[in-house]
C-alpha cells in the first residue's frame, strides 16, 4: 500500500502538473478559452463533462502537461471527485488550478489504496496533491487511515483473522495510543458474558471467544462508548448459511473494524473524552458443542434468551457487551454491525440504516452522513413490533419468525439491553463494497464512519 503521507504536500509553489476542473455547468465557458490545440486534444480524447471524465492537455514541452476533470460542482467538490484521477494517473506531483481540494483530499489518499497481502500489485509511485490549506492534512491522513483500517480487516481472510488475531490489532492500536487492553475469555467470558461465550464455544481453542475492551482518555471527560460485532466468520451454526451465504462471511466483523477504526481517529485527535471500546469476538462455528435452535441462554444482563436460529449470533454477543458498556453510564453509546441481510434487503449495500433511542442524536448523525458524503438513513424503532420477539418459554426470542421487519427486529433486541436514558445509535452497516467506485475498491469498505466521526467532533472537540 501507498504511503499516504507521501500523497499529500503543502503548496510552497514547486514544480506540479495542473489539475483544471469543470463541471456541466462551466465547461463550455472554460472550453471556449482554450487555445486551439487544447480543444483539438479534447476533441480526439473525446472529452465531455460527464462523471469522472478526464483528458491530458499537452504543454510548451514533454514535461508541462496538465490534466482536465469533470465533477458535480466545481464550488462544492465531495470527497470522491479527485479518486479516479488518483488511481489513473502516472507519479508526479499535482495541485488544482484556481481552487483547493478540500475535502477531496480523501479520495485523493483513498484513490491510491492497495490491499497487498496475498498479493503484490505492480503499481506506479506516489501521486502527490499540493494544497495551500497544510492544516487540512493531518485529519484527512487520520481520517484516511481509518478507511484502511476498515478494508484491510475486513479484507483479510478469516484463516488469517480469528479472535486472537483481531484482539492483537486491537492491542496494536491501542498501544500506539497509550491504552489499557482488557481481555475476558475463558471461564471468566462463560460467568461474565455467556451469551458471548456460548455462541463462540464450538470454535477451537486457538480461536475461541473473548471480549476485547480497550479503555483510554482521562476520567474527568465525557465517557463515551464505542461497540463493534466481531464475528470473525460466522458459518450460521447449526442453522447453517448456504455456499453462497457463506462466502463472504469473513466481513462478519466488519462492525468490530468499524469500532476499532473510529476509536483509532478518536485516540489520535486526541479528543477528549474517555473513550470504551467493547469487541466482542467470536467464530460462530458448526462443532459438537455448537449451541442449538431452542437453547435458552442467560445474558449478562439477567435476561433469557430462546435461540430460535443460531444464524441470529451477532445480537447475543452484541447484547452482553452493550451490557458490559453501560454498566460504565456513556453519555454517548455507538454499535456497528454487520447484523442483518434485511437491512440490505431494504437499503442496499451503500446506505446503512440508523437505529437511535434519542431523536437528537439520530439527527446530528443524519446531517453528518450528509456533510460527509457519508450517508445513514434512519429507521424506526417500531414499539408495535417488540410483540415479534415474545418467547413461550424465556424473556425473549433472538429471532422473530416470518421475513418481516428484520433489521427493525434486531434493532429492538438490542434495544433491551440499553437503558433509555443513555442516547444510543446502531447501526447496521454492509462493511463491503460488491462493485468498484473511484476511491472504493470492490471489497471491504466503511459506512458510516466518517459521520459518525463528525458528530463525535462536533460535540467533543475542545
Amino acid at each position: 500500500m501507498t504511503d499516504f503521507k507521501a500523497c499529500l504536500a503543502p503548496d510552497r509553489g514547486q514544480p506540479a502538473h495542473a489539475i483544471h476542473l469543470v463541471d456541466p455547468s462551466s465547461h463550455d465557458d472554460w472550453l471556449k478559452q482554450q487555445p486551439a490545440r487544447h480543444r483539438a486534444m479534447l476533441t480526439a480524447q473525446r472529452f465531455r463533462p460527464t462523471p469522472f471524465a478526464s483528458a491530458i492537455l499537452p504543454g510548451e514541452d514533454a514535461e508541462s502537461w496538465s490534466v482536465v476533470s469533470s465533477v458535480a460542482n466545481v464550488a462544492a467538490l465531495s470527497p470522491w471527485c479527485l479518486a479516479r484521477l488518483a488511481e489513473t494517473l502516472p507519479e508526479g506531483t499535482y495541485r488544482l488550478a484556481g481552487q483547493e481540494p478540500g475535502p477531496a483530499m480523501l479520495g485523493w489518499l483513498l484513490g491510491q489504496y492497495r490491499f497487498e497481502r496475498y498479493r503484490k500489485e505492480d503499481g506506479v509511485g506516489a501521486r502527490v496533491l499540493l494544497t495551500g490549506e497544510p492544516q487540512r492534512i493531518d485529519a484527512t491522513l487520520r481520517e484516511a487511515a481509518a478507511t484502511v483500517r476498515v478494508r484491510d480487516l475486513v479484507n483479510t481472510g478469516a484463516g488469517d483473522l480469528g479472535p486472537a488475531e483481531l484482539e492483537a490489532a486491537v492491542g496494536a492500536v491501542g498501544q500506539a495510543h497509550g491504552a489499557r487492553l482488557t481481555v475476558t475469555q475463558g471461564r471468566e467470558l462463560e460467568r461474565g458474558y455467556p451469551m458471548i461465550h456460548t455462541v463462540g464455544r464450538a470454535a477451537t481453542a486457538q480461536r475461541g471467544p473473548r471480549l476485547i475492551e480497550l479503555d483510554w482518555g482521562r476520567d474527568d471527560h465525557s465517557r463515551v462508548a464505542i461497540v463493534g460485532k466481531g464475528v470473525c466468520f460466522d458459518t450460521g451454526g447449526l442453522d447453517i448459511k448456504t455456499s453462497g451465504a457463506m462466502r463472504l462471511m469473513k466481513k462478519d466483523m466488519g462492525g468490530a473494524a468499524h469500532a476499532l477504526a473510529l476509536a483509532q481517529m478518536v485516540m489520535a485527535a486526541r479528543l477528549p473524552v474517555r473513550l470504551h471500546l467493547l469487541i466482542p469476538a467470536v467464530e460462530n462455528a458448526v462443532g459438537s458443542d455448537a449451541f442449538r435452535p431452542g437453547d435458552v441462554l442467560r445474558s449478562r444482563k439477567g435476561l433469557t434468551v430462546e435461540n430460535t436460529n443460531t444464524d441470529a449470533e451477532g445480537r447475543l454477543i452484541l447484547a452482553d457487551a452493550l451490557t458490559r458498556a453501560v454498566e460504565e453510564k456513556p453519555a454517548l453509546l455507538l454499535d456497528f454491525a454487520t447484523l442483518t441481510g434485511a437491512a440490505r434487503v431494504a437499503l442496499g449495500p451503500d446506505l446503512p440504516p440508523l437505529f437511535a433511542n434519542d431523536d437528537a442524536l439520530a439527527a446530528e448523525l443524519t446531517d453528518a452522513g450528509s456533510a460527509e458524503a457519508d450517508p445513514l438513513w434512519r429507521m424506526p424503532l417500531w414499539d408495535a413490533y417488540d410483540d415479534m420477539l415474545k418467547s413461550d418459554v424465556a424473556d425473549m426470542v433472538n429471532a422473530a419468525e416470518g421475513p418481516f421487519a428484520g433489521a427493525i427486529t434486531a434493532a429492538l433486541f438490542l434495544r433491551r439491553f440499553v437503558p433509555a436514558d443513555i442516547a444510543w445509535a446502531h447501526m447496521d452497516v454492509f462493511a463491503w463494497r460488491p462493485a468498484a467506485k473511484p476511491g472504493r475498491p470492490k471489497g471491504g469498505d466503511a459506512y458510516g464512519l466518517r459521520a459518525a466521526w463528525r458528530v463525535l467532533q462536533n460535540r467533543y472537540s475542545a
